[in-house]
């Protein structure tokens, strides 16, 4: 019964996110254990003027930052379980113009946690490609003292693409890509999405200041600092389903249940590490991963061990291993959907809902 009403509870949410309060016109929920998907459903159409292409399971979401902690730091955490990467190497190691006594002592580690003194963003336009950014961003002034504190950073990601691909030899979707190989999952979450799978995937429309504005993108990358890398970076550009998000989930919760037979970066001891929260103060940042606040978009009742991510199209993932529970939520706010805050008020009615499932 509690089931029942919990998935009820969290149905009548999302129904009132896309046709009440237009937060965002699609939608794909699943919720699960380690064992397998208790509950997958889809809600609304593609936009909220074409009823005709209704959202569904299968339906292809941009999963914004969803990319830092999927991929990046699962590269990352493979790289360094594979020698060829140390989570303590200065960040001037990888990057001649990262100079400079306030700069010196960041490491890959303060990258991972948001705390090497960037700032979010960059105050001019996106540079083209990655020399005009590695030069922006390390010559930039630092907004704070590393480990001072924690501010979520797209730039700090950026570079970490940047070094996972020097020192994995390969492209960051490639070796993205052999992660997905590794963990024996198939390949419904990828960089980009191919011309054939484009009717299936949830449109975007682009920020004011995005020189792309005025059309709307269709499997292309929303961000447009990723559009600029390429469609491939270490902060945005990943696309997946619900079912792919959640199977991805699914494994990292068997792992962070201490389930041995999980491969690397989501074996027990990898995924402990990648969501031990920052002894940075203040900071409820892990290694690319959030963790648990009352006051976040996971709610009020999961567990202290939960972790998870937001994205800013309108995507989630957390994962409670207390609870042996996962939660994937995938929409397209930026399609004339709502606020972030209309989106955090979602998120968090929606975890609160599925807390007795």
């Amino acid at each position: 019964m509690a089931d029942r009403a919990a998935v009820a509870a969290a149905r009548a949410t999302l129904h009132r996110a896309v046709a009440a309060d237009r937060v965002f016109p699609a939608a794909v929920a699943e919720a699960g254990d380690s064992r397998g998907v208790l509950w997958r459903e889809a809600f609304g159409a593609h936009t909220f003027h074409d009823a005709g292409r209704p959202a569904h399971e299968r339906t292809i979401f941009d999963l914004a930052s969803l990319a830092k902690p999927i991929a990046t730091t699962s590269i990352v955490m493979r790289l360094a379980a594979d020698a060829m990467l140390d989570l303590r190497e200065p960040v001037a190691t990888f990057f001649r113009e990262w100079r400079g006594e306030d700069r010196e002592p960041a490491t890959v580690l303060d990258l991972l946690e948001h705390a090497a003194g960037l700032a979010a963003r960059l105050v001019d336009p996106p540079p083209n490609g990655r020399r005009e950014f590695e030069h922006e961003i390390c010559t930039m002034r630092l907004e704070y003292a590393v480990r001072a504190k924690a501010v979520y950073s797209d730039l700090g990601f950026i570079l970490l693409g940047f070094i996972a691909a020097d020192r994995g030899r390969r492209s960051l979707d490639a070796l993205f890509n052999a992660v997905i190989d590794g963990l024996g999952l198939d390949r419904s979450l990828s960089f980009g999405v191919p011309d054939s799978e484009r009717d299936r995937t949830a449109p975007t429309m682009p920020l004011v200041e995005d020189l792309r504005r005025g059309r709307a993108l269709v499997g292309e990358v929303h961000d447009n600092y990723a559009a600029a890398l390429g469609g491939v970076a270490g902060h945005a550009g990943l696309f997946g389903t619900a079912g792919g998000v959640g199977a991805f989930a699914r494994i990292a919760l068997r792992g962070a249940r201490g389930d041995e037979t999980v491969p690397i970066p989501l074996s027990p001891a990898l995924i402990a590490r990648a969501t031990r929260k920052s002894a940075v103060p203040g900071s409820s940042r892990a290694l690319g991963w959030d963790t648990m606040l009352p006051t976040s978009s996971c709610g009020t009742r999961m567990s202290e061990a939960a972790f998870g991510h937001v994205g800013f199209t309108g995507t989630s993932v957390w994962i409670d291993p207390a609870r042996d529970r996962y939660y994937v939520l995938l929409t397209n706010r930026v399609c004339g959907g709502g606020t972030t805050e209309a989106m955090r008020t979602v998120r968090r009615t929606f975890h609160d809902a599925l807390a007795a499932l």
